[in-house]
């Protein structure tokens, strides 16, 4: 094995978006999204909870889908569109039609939860546009909060399924 072969051996190269720009890194096996994205990319919206996948705090968004990035190994991603809770927002800090119903919504009391909260109802919003509350805490399952008591939250859901309903037409 040459030398150039060697300093290969214990990484991956990870290639895709992440919320919207191309990355293209070498990472680890081992290396959790979490952490990738926290401490490689400075995404520090992206929560670390429970780092067993209960809590919901480091949640992002894989090709849409909803994903524990605590149990991700970042060398599995390649190819794929992450979005993180930074990657709602516009680039000129203007919250998405979701960040903003929450925020009207007075959904959070500490914040730690928002981040998977908030990407875990863009997921479901792009499924069901009209979601009932046994819809929303369902969804919400997966993701815990030990301030709110999730009404404030499912109240910021209903808020911005209405505004996207409105955009919609």
């Amino acid at each position: 094995m040459s030398d150039a072969e060697e300093m290969f051996e214990d990484v991956v190269l990870l290639r895709g978006r992440i919320n919207g720009t191309l990355c293209e890194e070498l990472v680890p096996p081992a290396m959790s999204l979490l952490t990738f994205l926290r401490e490689g990319q400075g995404l520090t919206g992206t929560h670390m909870g429970c780092m067993t996948g209960h809590c919901g705090a480091c949640t992002v968004l894989i090709d849409g889908k909803v994903a524990k990035s605590c149990l991700t190994m970042a060398g599995t991603v390649g190819g794929t569109k992450i979005t993180t809770i930074e990657g709602l927002a516009d680039a000129d800090g203007t919250l998405s039609v979701i960040q903003q119903a929450f925020r009207d919504a007075g959904s959070f009391q500490c914040g730690f939860c928002a981040p998977g909260m908030v990407l875990t109802a863009v997921e479901l919003l792009a499924e069901n546009a009209t979601p009932d509350e046994t819809e929303i805490r369902e969804a919400l399952s997966g993701n815990l909060c030990r301030c709110t008591g999730y009404r404030s939250i499912v109240a910021g859901i209903r808020l911005a399924a209405e505004r996207l309903a409105a955009e919609r037409g």
